[in-house]
């Protein structure tokens, strides 16, 4: 039978972190004399107590590490708990929010999705979105380690072609996750505070910079205004521009950097990939546009790069309406926020490492039919690709599908238009932030959607940054069984 108390114990654990940051927040609005301080101690206060009885009661139950089987479950509980308790500021404060409307802009928080339910951001007590912009960057560290150290042991989406690249540490996995947590944290808290005196530099103020900076590096997209990036149009997109892609490059590259490898940025074949591809549908849609509009050739430039880019590495902000391109445009973004930044970043989507293997192994098919007798082996950056490794990207492409058409079509028969629910199902499975129809708010919010809406928007961003299989083989009986 499964042992669940080593998961209990970590996402204990991870729950009583969480209501001690709670209290970071709670001093921004105690400071400003906001009454939400009381809704975040409240909420610091249960997230703690729950959350170290949890940790307690299995104290003694990690002696033997965590299994496979442990592994995926912890996987799956930590994205379900902590945004339920990463709720309560929001349900408990003055806000007065519905448990879908919390929960939603947790979970929207915590898998970076940045999709919003609320409306008056620019009103908002500094301590809630401060909270928010907290949510998405624990969510962006979180997600890195666990590309790069629970989905290549569960063999998840061809992430084991990665388990070489992080630290070997006899096999074992709470070792692995304490040495390359804490080799991310630094980089993290190092592109983090850059991106912040950056803005600052800039001209944002002290409060906005420290926000968009959190929420840049995690690729998450919350903002402290409803208008998003509109109002910091100019040079500080350039700014958002070159953290966006810094952030969706893999993470594991930076650490290598710090170690004196230099080279290792560029040797990435799927950095090179990420880069080119980037500035291809940069390309594509500022000659649309140049050729259908009379804007100058640099306000173009900006813009487009800007918004191009954030949708790319499913960041989200905004600062112009993509819709109101025409239709290319908008057929090239959604392309490649499906696409998303590089494996092991902050990125979201299906991932450029998988685009990638799918493209060799086409290829190499292609060569099989001229020439069935040649034996071939699929290489990626010099590397031999293992069967499984194909085998486990093709069904993950495979899974990906068949959700977002499921989810697309859930949500059209909750009553949203047929476009509404296309980009819903899109910008909830591949986290990515906004959604274009009719029924979503002149600021960009989903409030206006139903309850049901909202529950399949949440089950999507929880599949999406979970990679989809990771959550399916729970469902399996002998998963339980076994």
């Amino acid at each position: 039978m499964l042992d669940i108390r080593p998961v209990v114990h970590l996402v204990g654990l991870l729950t009583f972190a969480l209501g001690a940051i709670m209290l970071l927040p709670l001093a921004v609005d105690l400071q400003a004399g906001n009454d939400s301080w009381q809704g975040f101690a409240q909420a610091a206060f249960l997230t703690c107590l729950i959350g170290g009885l949890a940790t307690i009661s299995t104290r003694s139950s990690l002696d033997q590490g965590l299994g496979r089987r442990q592994s995926f479950l912890m996987t799956a509980s930590v994205w379900a708990v902590l945004p339920a308790f990463g709720a309560l500021p929001f349900l408990l404060g003055t806000q007065g929010e519905s448990v879908t409307h919390a929960y939603f802009e947790a979970m929207s928080g915590m898998t970076t999705t940045g999709t919003t339910v609320f409306v008056g951001l620019d009103a908002m007590p500094p301590g809630v979105l401060l909270w928010r912009s907290i949510l998405q960057w624990l969510g962006g560290l979180g997600i890195i380690v666990v590309a790069l150290v629970f989905l290549p042991i569960l063999r998840v989406g061809g992430m084991q072609h990665f388990q070489s690249e992080a630290f070997d540490t006899m096999g074992k996995v709470m070792p692995r996750v304490y040495d390359i947590s804490a080799a991310l944290l630094q980089v993290y808290l190092g592109l983090t505070l850059l991106v912040i005196l950056s803005y600052m530099a800039f001209g944002m103020s002290g409060f906005d910079a420290l926000n968009h900076g959190l929420t840049t590096i995690a690729t998450g997209g919350f903002s402290t205004r409803d208008a998003s990036f509109t109002e910091f149009a100019g040079p500080l997109e350039y700014v958002a521009v070159v953290f966006m892609v810094l952030a969706g490059l893999p993470f594991i590259r930076f650490i290598q950097l710090m170690g004196g490898s230099v080279r290792a940025i560029w040797q990435d074949v799927q950095v090179r990939a990420f880069l080119r591809w980037v500035a291809y549908a940069v390309a594509a849609v500022m000659a649309y546009r140049l050729a259908t509009t009379d804007a100058g050739v640099w306000d173009v430039l900006r813009g487009t790069s800007f918004n191009v880019i954030t949708l790319f590495t499913g960041t989200g902000y905004s600062s112009e309406d993509v819709a109101e391109w025409g239709d290319f445009p908008l057929l090239v973004v959604m392309l490649v926020g499906f696409i998303g930044a590089c494996t092991a970043s902050t990125g979201c989507a299906l991932k450029v490492f998988r685009f990638l293997v799918l493209f060799e192994s086409i290829k190499m098919r292609m060569r099989q039919l001229s020439s069935p007798r040649r034996v071939m082996a699929i290489k990626l950056g010099g590397k031999r690709l293992e069967q499984d490794v194909i085998n486990s990207v093709i069904v993950m492409f495979t899974a990906f599908a068949g959700i977002f058409l499921l989810l697309a079509t859930a949500l059209a028969l909750s009553g949203l238009e047929t476009r509404t629910a296309i980009t819903a199902a899109w910008t909830s499975i591949c986290n990515i932030g906004p959604v274009f129809g009719p029924e979503v708010g002149l600021t960009g919010a989903v409030n206006g959607f139903s309850d049901r809406s909202k529950w399949l928007m949440i089950l999507g961003m929880y599949l999406g940054r979970l990679e989809v299989l990771a959550v399916l083989v729970l469902l399996l009986p002998r998963f339980w069984r076994a």
